[in-house]
């Protein structure tokens, strides 16, 4: 724990830690009531983020950026805009879409030293904190429902390709190849040991990127759609969250079309899955971005939580293992 800007507490490299004092500066003005009660929900793992009860009753979350102090990955740049500017164009576009309501947005450093914005609590449990107790037609259903909400994020389209807030990019292939060579000198830079030479790998996604150049339409994908980001209550989802990594890009990129969650519940509802020889070498570009960023983030956020550093690495050898051997796609 160190001392950040403006006395705003680190935990480990990322998390802000704001005081009680900081967050009613925050929510009173916007409410013009008092704060009864705080809870730090601790799931995330970047921004931090309060349950703030009000003294007439009513719950809502404050959602505060790192210090700007802290470095972060490429991949990481102005994540909370895209997440605030995501979510009202979602809304705009799909007003019964359950995602939490924005009160205000806070990026002057003003009143508080960190970016921050305040939204509504969305009732339920993150699914994957029920998962494993539920019965499978439950798990189907709620993954049905999943496929049809994520199609409806994909419905939005956006002018160009790349992420949500910076779409620089005529094609796909352009953006994608942006990102995921990104990721890359992110771990040259803190020097992390891949199972591959760097040289050899770049060559290897150079190869393979030619497939991406069947999307032709950007897409708002939510991309970070894992268990953790849905929200369900009496077997219904009753909302979707953390949009901060979304991009302009393939629907096919989007989480459960990927090797961790290969949910038949999920692609019923929402009515594809990758299919033909180009959407399967799509999807693998797609896991192996994922895999590489899930071994880099480990450097930049200095995580202390050796099982997981140590699963990041076996999954992104494994990962390299099917790549790097298999033929490409002519």
């Amino acid at each position: 724990m160190q001392k950040g800007k403006g006395d705003v507490i680190v935990e480990g490299a990322y998390k802000s830690k704001l005081t009680e004092d900081q967050l009613n500066r925050a929510v009173k003005p916007i409410f013009n009531r008092e704060i009864r009660n705080i809870e730090e929900l601790a799931d995330g793992w970047a921004n931090s983020a309060y349950a703030i009860e009000l003294d007439d009753g009513r719950r809502v979350v404050l959602k505060a950026r790192p210090s700007s102090e802290v470095r972060l990955m490429r991949c990481e740049v102005d994540t909370m805009r895209t997440e605030v500017h995501s979510m009202r164009q979602l809304a705009e576009a799909d007003p019964t879409y359950p995602i939490p309501s924005l009160y205000a947005y806070d990026d002057t450093l003003r009143v508080l030293p960190v970016e921050y914005f305040v939204m509504s609590y969305m009732e339920g449990t993150p699914y994957n904190k029920v998962k494993g107790e539920l019965p499978e037609a439950d798990r189907n259903a709620i993954e049905v429902q999943l496929g049809e909400l994520n199609r409806r994020i994909n419905e939005v389209k956006g002018p160009r390709f790349g992420y949500y807030a910076r779409p620089d990019h005529a094609t796909w292939r352009e953006a994608f190849a942006e990102m995921i060579y990104g990721v890359l000198e992110d771990g040259k830079e803190m020097s992390v040991e891949l199972p591959v030479p760097y040289e050899e790998l770049e060559r290897e996604i150079g190869r393979r990127l030619h497939v991406l150049d069947e999307v032709t339409e950007p897409r708002l994908a939510h991309w970070d759609l894992w268990d953790g980001n849905v929200f369900v209550k009496d077997g219904r989802i009753t909302g979707i969250v953390d949009f901060e990594r979304a991009m302009w890009g393939d629907p096919l990129i989007e989480h459960y079309f990927g090797k961790f969650n290969p949910s038949p519940g999920f692609r019923r509802g929402y009515g594809r899955a990758p299919a033909t020889p180009a959407e399967l070498a799509r999807r693998e570009l797609y896991d192996l971005f994922l895999d590489l960023i899930l071994v880099i983030e480990c450097s930049f956020r200095k995580y202390e939580d050796e099982g997981h550093i140590r699963w990041t690495n076996e999954n992104l050898a494994e990962s390299l293992k099917r790549f790097m051997r298999k033929e490409t796609l002519s």
